[in-house]
């Protein structure tokens, strides 16, 4: 499982010209997910996303997640962070679960998030998404699983 976390001034998604998921601070997520992912991955990511020390304190440290602010999150799902690129021009997917897996295993994800957090938000799998984005800092990282 692979989470790309963006520090977020504010996010949204669109689709199909609507938009069906927007936050103002906290964390955009892309989340990829691998043949290899289960339940118990899910469980550790959903903790580390929510726990994750990305927020500034009073003396401008990054000491503070994003329930300690009371940000949002916004998880997009993507399954493109699940390829190979260590070879050749053209990406591999063969690391990427299978999408009605990686559907079952990403709203498991999401409901995680759901029963920790509140405001989640989220895109729509496997749909043609507009994200938009003002990154805070810039403030990127990876996680892994």
């Amino acid at each position: 499982m692979k989470v790309l976390i963006q520090r977020v001034s504010h996010a949204s998604v669109v689709v199909e010209g609507q938009t069906i998921g927007a936050i103002d601070k906290g964390l955009l997520l892309f989340v990829g997910i691998e043949k290899t992912d289960s339940t118990e991955t899910l469980e550790r990511m959903a903790h580390k996303v929510l726990a994750y020390r990305v927020f500034s304190d009073d003396e401008g440290k990054m000491n503070l997640n994003v329930q300690q602010i009371g940000g949002g999150v916004l998880s997009i799902s993507q399954f493109t962070l699940a390829a190979d690129t260590q070879k050749g021009l053209r990406p591999s997917f063969s690391c990427a679960a299978p999408p009605a897996e990686a559907q079952a295993l990403y709203d498991k994800f999401v409901n995680l998030l759901k029963a920790k957090h509140s405001p989640i938000a989220t895109g729509e799998f496997a749909a043609d998404m507009k994200v938009s984005l003002l990154n805070d800092g810039p403030v990127t990282f990876m996680l892994t699983m």
